[in-house]
């Protein structure tokens, strides 16, 4: 591997198809602004990196990302690119992860509108998420841990466990195919309308209007708290160990 350590970066291309590359508190930010640092690179290691420029991570194999900072200006991040493992980082730009598979994320910090779209094989524990429309359309997802904000999550998923996790969302899981959600916490509005396939175990669900229009709904030993209207023109199999306000029945 080669070492490339403490040096600023700011040019278009900078770095741009380097391959079996180790970076080392460096920087990517400064007054040239270009693009896309590491476009079409392989095996790349980043370590305790400041990114702040747009797209360094596109059509990219085997990256390694840890103890850095993707800034509100390092917009669309990892596009395109596979084999992918990011721990201890902030990932706070617009649209930081899209159409890219095999990916591994721990003990990240995460702030990104339209997060994960159209990837597949993702891996992500130990995280804190807010985002919009997280994750749609994509599938083979496993999220341990995950404290997540934010609107219009996980739609169109499939292929996905959910296991100890915090959402705190509306319109979630809408559409999804095959999605198990296992010791979880669930606060939304219109939860699961039109999925098809969707098991909750252990989980506390709260908000209005939930699970309507579904297909192979099941709960299993799950809270429902504050829920009125659900389960609207649904295929059902509920052991529900609370009281639901109302359920609507034409």
């Amino acid at each position: 591997m080669k070492l490339i350590e403490n040096k600023t970066f700011d040019e278009e291309r900078a770095l741009y198809g380097e391959k079996n590359l180790e970076i080392s508190y460096c920087r990517f930010d400064g007054p040239a602004d270009g693009e896309s640092a590491l476009k079409e690179s392989e095996n790349i290691t980043a370590d305790n990196c400041f990114f702040n420029l747009r797209y360094p991570f596109w059509h990219d194999q085997k990256l390694n990302i840890s103890n850095s900072e993707m800034t509100e200006l390092c917009r669309a991040a990892l596009w395109y690119s596979e084999d992918i493992t990011i721990k201890d980082t902030i990932m706070h730009g617009i649209k930081a992860l899209r159409e890219c598979s095999g990916i591994k994320i721990s003990s990240c910090d995460i702030i990104s509108p339209e997060f994960g779209w159209f990837s597949q094989n993702i891996i992500m524990e130990n995280s804190t998420v807010q985002s919009e429309y997280c994750m749609m359309r994509s599938s083979d997802i496993n999220f341990n841990n995950i404290n997540f904000q934010g609107k219009y999550s996980f739609q169109y998923i499939e292929n996905t466990v959910f296991e100890n996790c915090i959402f705190d969302t509306k319109d979630a899981f809408w559409h999804g195919k095959n999605v198990t959600v296992r010791d979880s916490i669930i606060k939304g509005e219109y939860l699961a309308w039109y999925s098809d396939g969707l098991t909750l175990i252990n989980c506390r669900i709260s908000g209005t209007q939930p699970f309507c229009y579904c297909r192979n709904l099941k709960l299993i030993n799950c809270e429902m708290t504050d829920t009125d209207l659900c389960f609207e023109k649904s295929e059902v199999d509920a052991e529900i160990t609370t009281d639901v306000i109302s359920i609507k029945i034409h």
